[in-house]
């Protein structure tokens, strides 16, 4: 055999054993990629396991982008919001006025709690109408766990985790100021009182104060305390709530 045939047979031999090995390396390479992106899914399957279980559980919910929903396990005790006379519509910003009371919205109502109280107001002997849709934003269908969904006095609570809810913060989301010596424009003085009652019970100090329990009959009465007025001891409650 010539020089020729076997320079050209050994040059042949290293392409050959440089292409496998080549070839060796890219499915290397190629098996650390997809080992490398079926981890990224496992630890993303994993997180949305924990948030999902997480969530049924009640103890915590996301509002985008993973940032925490945040149910406060105090609540306000005071009241924010306007000093005018009744009636008292809902307030153009919901979502601003949820969160002035420290609530979050959320994208469903919430239930690891679920309980109701009933509010009447009465001035001067006339009932206050307390509006549908405190808390509820349908434009941006987000709700907050204290709201309401009609006419009826009924509030309700449901939360995405256990906590407890005061009048104050209600009466903010409401946006009507509330203490013990007015609601709304409505101030005491000059014969004029505002006294508060739980389950048909008189209570003193910030009516604002007042937590929630369920069934609940709350009872705020603004006027002459000389004025016959029957103050409520309770609701009749609908079946189911």
């Amino acid at each position: 055999m010539s020089g020729d045939n076997r320079n050209s047979r050994t040059g042949a031999n290293r392409r050959g054993a440089a292409a496998v090995a080549a070839a060796r390396k890219t499915q290397t390479r190629n098996r650390y990629v997809w080992l490398g992106t079926g981890l990224a899914v496992l630890v993303a399957l994993v997180v949305v396991i924990a948030v999902v279980v997480v969530n049924r559980s009640g103890q915590q919910q996301t509002a985008g982008a993973g940032v925490p929903i945040v149910v406060p396990a105090t609540p306000i005790t005071t009241a924010t919001g306007r000093s005018s006379v009744p009636p008292w519509p809902v307030p153009a910003d919901v979502a601003d006025s949820v969160h002035q009371a420290g609530l979050p919205m959320l994208g469903a109502e919430g239930t690891a709690e679920h309980i109701h109280v009933h509010l009447d107001i009465l001035v001067d002997g006339r009932a206050v109408t307390v509006p549908a849709l405190v808390g509820i934003d349908e434009a941006g269908q987000q709700i907050s766990p204290l709201h309401t969904h009609d006419t009826s006095g009924v509030i309700h609570i449901e939360s995405p985790k256990p906590s407890t809810f005061s009048l104050g913060q209600f009466f903010t989301e409401w946006q009507v100021a509330l203490s013990a010596d007015h609601i709304g424009g409505l101030a005491a003085g000059g014969g004029e009182q505002l006294r508060a009652y739980v389950n048909g019970k008189q209570v003193s100090g910030d009516p604002a104060a007042i937590t929630f329990t369920a069934h609940d009959e709350i009872a705020l009465v603004y006027g002459s305390p000389t004025a016959k007025v029957t103050v409520p001891s309770g609701y009749n409650w609908p079946q189911g709530l």
